[in-house]
Parts: C-alpha cells; structure tokens; sequence
C-alpha cells in the first residue's frame, strides 16, 4: 500500500481556506506518520493548542498549589510544635510544683513523727499508761 502524496497543487483560496487546508495537510501527516499509540499525545496537543501554553500554565498553577500547600503545612507543623513544646514546659512546671508540695508534706509528716515519738517519751517517763 502506497502512502498518498502530501504535495497537492493547491488553488488560489481566502486566508481561512488556506490556513484550513494547511491544518488537514498536517492532521494528514501525522496520521500518516505517526502510530496509533502516539496519535492520542498528539490529540492531546492539538487540544492544548500545539504550543504547549496550557500545559505550562496548568504545571506552574500545579507549582504554585504546592508551594502554597508546603507553606501551609510547615506554618502548620510549627504551630503544633510550639503548642507541644508550650504544653512540656507546663507539665513540667506543674510537676516541679507537685514535687515541692510533697518534699514540703514530707518534712511536715516527719516532724509529726518526731512530736510523736516525744509525746510517747514523755508520756511514758510520767507514768500514764494508755
């Protein structure tokens, strides 16, 4: 099977003739060129205009929402790691508190203790017995 010639003497036509013509004669080629797997990529690319302009503008608005997403997302981390770091240093104040109420009942149980152990003395030296 031949392949058609893509040289046709074209008659003298308006601009928007031409231009049509021209854009059959290469959809023509391609189809001629170019296998079936690759027609979709280059259905794709007639669809986006054939320069590529929407595909840019499509990956750099893909750019920028990442970006924006990556921003969001550290101003966020940060925000969750000061909160941390803010509810540590609490947790930590209230225990030093804790520690210093026990050390100070502690001190207080003792001296109980020892009052205690001098009243008994005391009590059993004077003779009274329980």
């Amino acid at each position: 099977m031949e392949r058609p010639s893509l040289e046709f003497n074209l008659p003298d036509t308006h601009e928007e003739g031409k231009l049509y013509v021209v854009d059959s004669l290469n959809n023509l080629n391609k189809l001629n060129v170019c296998p079936d797997e690759s027609q979709h990529s280059l259905d794709e690319e007639e669809n986006t205009g054939g320069t590529g302009e929407r595909m840019a503008g499509s990956n750099t608005r893909h750019q920028c929402l990442f970006f924006i997403t990556f921003i969001l997302t550290l101003i966020i981390s940060l925000a969750l790691v000061s909160l941390v770091i803010f509810l540590i240093l609490q947790t930590r104040n209230e225990v030093d508190q804790i520690s210093s109420r026990l050390l100070s009942e502690k001190k207080n149980i003792e001296e109980l203790k020892k009052m205690n152990s001098i009243i008994l003395k005391h009590l059993n030296q004077s003779g009274i017995k329980e």
